[in-house]
Parts: C-alpha cells; sequence; structure tokens
C-alpha cells in the first residue's frame, strides 16, 4: 500500500497534483490497473490518504517543539515553523494537497483531516504558551488569531512552492521570511499595557 502511495507522489510530482493516473501508477508498480482497486477503490481514496498522511507528517514535524515551549515560545515556535516550511519544500505534493485545493471535487474524509486538526491544536497549544509567557495577548490563541497565522505561514509555503519550487530552504526567497512572518504575527498580537 505504502509502494502505491510512493508512486503516486512521483507520479504527481511530475504531471501535477490533479495530474494522477491510476493506470500510470499501476504501470510503476507493476500491476495491471484494477488491482490497484484492491488497496484503494478510487483515485480519490489515494488523494484522500495522501492528505491524511501530509498532515500526519506536518504535525510530527512540530509535536517535538512542544516540549520545548517552557524555554521561550517565541523562539520555539519560530523554530518549528522553519521546521514546518522546510518539511513542505521537501514534500511539496503533500504540501499542495494540504495547503492548497489542486484536485477538483476533493475533500478530505474527517479520518484524512483528523492529523490537521492535531496539527491545529499543537499551533493553538504553542500560541497560548506564548501568551502565558506575556508574549502574546490573549486573542492571539483565539480562532480568529490562530487563522491569522495559519494564513502567514501558508502565504510563505505556497510563494515558496509556486515561484521557487527547486530551491534550498535557506536561499528561498519567500522560505527566509517565515521568521520575518511570525514576528509580524507576535507584533500584531503584541500584549498591551497593563495586561
Amino acid at each position: 500500500m505504502q509502494e502505491i502511495l510512493d508512486t503516486a507522489i512521483e507520479v504527481m510530482a511530475e504531471d501535477g497534483v490533479a495530474g494522477l493516473n491510476m493506470a500510470e501508477v499501476a504501470r510503476r508498480v507493476g500491476v495491471r490497473p484494477p488491482s490497484l482497486y484492491q488497496y484503494f477503490p478510487s483515485k480519490m481514496a489515494i488523494y484522500d490518504a495522501l492528505f491524511e498522511r501530509g498532515g500526519r507528517e506536518s504535525a510530527d514535524v512540530l509535536e517535538p517543539y512542544s516540549a520545548r515551549l517552557a524555554e521561550d515560545p517565541r523562539a520555539v515556535i519560530v523554530a518549528g515553523q522553519q521546521a514546518g516550511v522546510a518539511w513542505a519544500m521537501a514534500n511539496p505534493v503533500l504540501a499542495q494537497l494540504l495547503y492548497w485545493r489542486p484536485v477538483p471535487n476533493f475533500e478530505p474524509t474527517p479520518q484524512a483531516y483528523e492529523p490537521s486538526v492535531r496539527l491545529l491544536e499543537v499551533l493553538r497549544s504553542a500560541l497560548q504558551a506564548a501568551v502565558h509567557a506575556g508574549q502574546l495577548a490573549p486573542e492571539a490563541a483565539d480562532d480568529e488569531g490562530v487563522a491569522l497565522y495559519t494564513a502567514l505561514v501558508s502565504g510563505v509555503i505556497s510563494q515558496q512552492l509556486a515561484n521557487e519550487p527547486s530551491t534550498q530552504v535557506e536561499e528561498g526567497r519567500f522560505a527566509r521570511l517565515t521568521g520575518t512572518a511570525v514576528d509580524m504575527f507576535f507584533r500584531y498580537y503584541a500584549p498591551k499595557e497593563g495586561e
């Protein structure tokens, strides 16, 4: 099953995420196309499995930073986000599934979306740690604050993948702005005097 998913990623990397071709995946795996349907009942099921995989891998990159939040939440958030952007650049197909809508009519199932929920919980916990440390105002960790944060960071990822997809993360014109985007968020949600 993992071989099928890995091969699907290869095909999408060459032909575009929406260009997944089951016959080509079957040919590369060395089976007849109907045999793929024993593992995945449709092309959308492959997209779903890859969306779940991307969410899980992305959350796995960020979760280790949670243990370090007591040190300095702001610095840990920046470091974690830089690792997240590096993951997206190393996994552009999965990142496109997570951050864009490249496949018409694809919507992840609740099971496939669960790792993305976990990812948002990790982010919200990190922002709450920064609030408790006096680095952010409380609104930074509410729904609107989380939405703004994800818009800033997904914008960095989208711009990098759209404009310089093959660049190394440390050389990426947009990836290098990750820390700046996080700093903008922290300035916008800076605690008010007397809070």
